[in-house]
């Protein structure tokens, strides 16, 4: 299998299994998406951890397979591209990119679909698609936009260069920069963590935010109303106050 799936602590880890460098190949994308729907619908996975090993994120889509394609054959294939990401972007639970070396080009579009990017001190992030001829076409020009704004994703999109993991940081690309053996464990552990929360009010959260970011604020204020006054309907809610009116802030245990 080209992506794995292992669930442990609530916790679901994707991982991006095609040696040497997780070139993201159609069949891999499509098993990407499939993942990313499973895990959207267990109720045993809370959080979930996208990780390519201890070596490489994903140095990008499969260059090989692509100069083959026709333009018929893109304008066939690029809404499957772009729907197996979005299907990671809108998994409804914390999600957690685990950056190691190389994440490049689709590599790099598939860390912006998650919540949040704890980056090795040896990653390197970028869009080189310039270099080919062509532009980010599974979400690049959008995502990274809207992470690190317009001036910045064009200084990276119109040059194609690589930003080492400090520039990342500083960019806003990543959030966390850790040494490279301490990736995953980090970014399980952020992921256990939330897996541990309240998960419908986690989902609104998420929710809120991402649709709030593509409506005006009067939208998004909307949404955000309409999402907090229906947590009123769960047994989260419910757990979550009577343990602060017996117990004290910080103390409920979310089932």
């Amino acid at each position: 299998m080209t992506v794995t799936l292992e669930v442990d602590e609530g916790v679901g880890t994707l991982r991006l299994e095609r040696p040497p460098m997780n070139a993201l190949d159609s069949a891999t994308q499509d098993r990407l998406k499939a993942l990313a729907e499973e895990v959207s619908r267990r109720p045993d996975v809370r959080a979930v951890v996208v990780w390519g090993g201890e070596k490489v994120f994903a140095a990008g889509a499969d260059i090989k397979e692509m100069q083959a394609m026709s333009y018929q054959d893109m304008v066939d294939r690029s809404g499957d591209l772009q729907d197996a990401f979005t299907a990671v972007a809108r998994i409804p639970k914390p999600v957690v990119a685990a950056v190691t070396g190389y994440a490049l080009g689709g590599g790099c579009e598939l860390a912006l679909c998650a919540d949040f990017r704890i980056a090795a001190e040896n990653a390197k992030l970028g869009q080189p698609e310039i270099l080919l001829g062509l532009i980010p076409g599974a979400g690049g020009t959008q995502r990274l936009s809207r992470l690190i704004g317009p001036s910045r994703a064009k200084d990276l999109i119109f040059t194609g260069r690589m930003v080492a993991a400090d520039e990342a940081l500083t960019l806003g690309l990543v959030d966390r920069v850790v040494p490279p053996g301490e990736v995953y464990a980090q970014a399980h552990a952020w992921a256990a963590r939330l897996a541990r929360g309240p998960a419908y009010a986690l989902r609104a959260a998420k929710e809120a935010v991402d649709a709030g970011l593509d409506a005006g604020l009067d939208t998004g204020l909307a949404i955000e109303r309409t999402l907090f006054a229906g947590l009123f309907a769960t047994e989260d809610r419910e757990t979550g106050m009577r343990s602060f009116v017996e117990e004290g802030p910080g103390k409920a245990k979310f089932a």
